[in-house]
């Protein structure tokens, strides 16, 4: 393995990063509505959980999804339920005020590793994207710098996130339009959820 690949695959991953679905969307409002610790540590969760399905992937997972799929469909169901949970709370709760005592420790860290674990599909997209940029005869430490460099380079651009929508400003802006935000981000992530569920 050589310097290239893991540059082509960190492209790639920020590529993937940038489009919008529920691991960034739940990231952005989580960094506005709870501060900037809150958004680190759902960023950590959701980096954590990638970073997983990367290694999975590099052991050959999906093999295991494909011989059982039904193995994949309870993922996906899990993973769907799990979407449309968070999108009920936030539109449910779109005009309750922010609490101030936001948990930024554990709570935001496994709701960002759920959100990761419950979509199966971000695992085969690894697996493509491995198969595509690096060599066949990876060595097991080859292999865990591609999952560590994957797990270092998601919390970075989560931090970022989380340390630049967390000022003052951002978070003056989401507390005045909350009530919209929430129900926009409630739909988005309903819609993707149901998507998740019907999608094959």
């Amino acid at each position: 393995m050589e310097w290239t690949h893991l540059l082509a695959f960190n492209l790639a991953l920020l590529a993937a990063m940038a489009a919008p679905g529920p691991a960034l969307l739940f990231a952005l409002r989580q960094s506005i509505a709870g501060g900037f610790a809150t958004g680190l540590a759902t960023g950590i969760g959701l980096a954590l959980m990638a970073a997983i399905w990367t290694a999975a992937a590099l052991l050959g997972l999906e093999i295991v999804f494909a011989l059982f799929p039904l193995a994949f469909t309870l993922m996906k169901l899990a993973g769907a339920a799990y979407l449309l949970w968070i999108a009920y709370q936030l539109w449910r709760d779109a005009r309750q005020p922010v609490a101030d005592n936001a948990q930024p420790g554990a709570r935001a860290f496994w709701g960002g590793f759920l959100v990761n674990l419950g979509n199966p599909k971000s695992m085969l997209f690894a697996a493509s994207v491995l198969v595509v940029i690096f060599p066949p005869d990876l060595t097991l430490s080859a292999k865990a710098a591609i999952v560590l460099n994957h797990f270092a380079v998601e919390v970075m651009i989560y931090g970022l996130f989380a340390a630049l929508l967390s000022s003052g400003p951002a978070r003056a802006g989401y507390l005045r339009a909350k009530p919209v935000i929430d129900r926009i981000a409630a739909a988005v992530l309903g819609l993707l959820g149901l998507r998740l569920l019907f999608g094959r």
